[in-house]
């Protein structure tokens, strides 16, 4: 027997051809992206038609596989993220950040919750999709942690940026031994 709500989750969007997809070059891999951003606005215009066309960036870096940016006007995206993760991130990602650009748009939008109710709601009613906050995309290459802090219990990795603020004087503590980390350099052999 089919779950009632289970059985409404169908993707709205069209379902991109993973074999396709997987031998796009980088201009046609970024025109697929601008294509699905223009079908999930389409989607979302024919419940608000004024909302807003978002601009396109792909310009995101780290962990991040999207934002939708309401003081740029628009969405980034993580290009190596996308790079490496095609269908998914077309499947997933775009219509995450549409969620947000459409519920900023709505009358009391500046006011919701970023995952809070009405984007679950947009997320399952309009896209078919089961809203989940967060990716579980591989971000290792997409946001290197070259440097390398130790304590008693094992070793982390720290971003350009954090081992900056550790080199001026930040501390940081190991959230399981409680001993403060230890720049440790990576010994090139």
């Amino acid at each position: 027997m089919n779950h009632p709500v289970l059985s409404l989750l169908r993707p709205a969007l069209p379902d991109p051809v993973s074999t396709r997809l997987e031998q796009l070059d980088e201009a046609a891999l970024h025109q697929a992206l601008l294509e699905r951003v223009e079908a999930a606005w389409q989607l979302c215009r024919q419940y608000h038609p004024d909302l807003p066309r978002p601009a396109v960036w792909c310009d995101l870096r780290g962990k991040c596989a999207g934002q939708a940016h309401y003081g740029r006007g628009g969405l980034r995206f993580n290009p190596v993220l996308y790079h490496e993760n095609r269908h998914a991130y077309l499947v997933e990602v775009v219509p995450h950040e549409m969620a947000h650009w459409l519920v900023h748009h709505l009358s009391d939008g500046h006011r919701a919750r970023p995952h809070g109710r009405e984007w679950r709601t947009v997320m399952r009613r309009l896209f078919g999709l089961e809203p989940r906050v967060t990716h579980s995309f591989d971000t290792t290459r997409a946001s290197p942690s070259p440097h390398r802090y130790v304590c008693c219990c094992r070793e982390h990795t720290f971003t350009a940026r954090r081992h900056s603020l550790a080199r001026r004087g930040r501390s940081y503590r190991c959230r399981h031994c409680a001993q403060t980390l230890v720049y440790q350099p990576f010994v090139e052999r």
